[in-house]
C-alpha cells in the first residue's frame, strides 16, 4: 500500500508560479515511478508529468511542456511539480499518482491513468486572469 498526500495548491495570478508537493508513505519511495495528473470540471483527467524511480527520466504533457518541471527527493519521499508561466487553463485539481507495478514503461504508456495504482486526494490550483 502507498499513501499519497498532495499539498501546495492555491490561487495564483496568470503568469505566476506555484509548486505543489506530494508526500508518499507505505513503501520504499525510490522503488517506483510517480506521475502528476490534473482534472478540470467537466473534463477528463489529463496527464501532466511523470518521473522515473531515480529521477533520471521525465516526460510531460504537451500543454505544460516547457513551463512545468517535475522532480523528486527520494530522501524526503516527496515528488514536486513546479509550475511556471501559469495560465487560466491550468486551473484544475492536481493529483499525484504512484506506479508500483513496473519500473519501466514507454512514455506513451506512462502518461495513461491506468499505469498508476495509487492516487492522492488532489489539491486545487486556480489561476486567475
Amino acid at each position: 500500500q502507498v499513501q499519497l498526500v498532495e499539498s501546495g495548491g492555491g490561487l495564483v495570478q496568470a503568469g505566476g508560479s506555484l509548486r505543489v508537493s506530494c508526500a508518499a508513505s507505505g513503501r520504499t519511495f525510490s522503488s517506483f515511478a510517480m506521475g502528476w495528473f490534473r482534472q478540470a470540471p467537466g473534463k477528463e483527467r489529463e496527464f501532466v508529468a511523470a518521473i522515473s524511480w531515480s529521477g533520471g527520466s521525465t516526460n510531460y504533457g504537451d500543454s505544460v511542456k516547457g513551463r512545468f518541471i517535475i522532480s523528486r527527493d527520494n530522501a524526503k519521499n516527496t515528488v514536486y511539480l513546479q509550475m511556471n508561466s501559469l495560465k487560466p487553463e491550468d486551473t484544475a485539481v492536481y493529483y499525484c499518482a504512484a506506479d508500483t507495478a513496473r519500473l519501466f514503461r514507454p512514455p506513451s504508456v506512462r502518461s495513461m491513468t491506468s499505469s498508476y495504482q495509487y492516487w492522492g486526494q488532489g489539491t486545487q490550483v486556480t489561476v486567475s486572469s
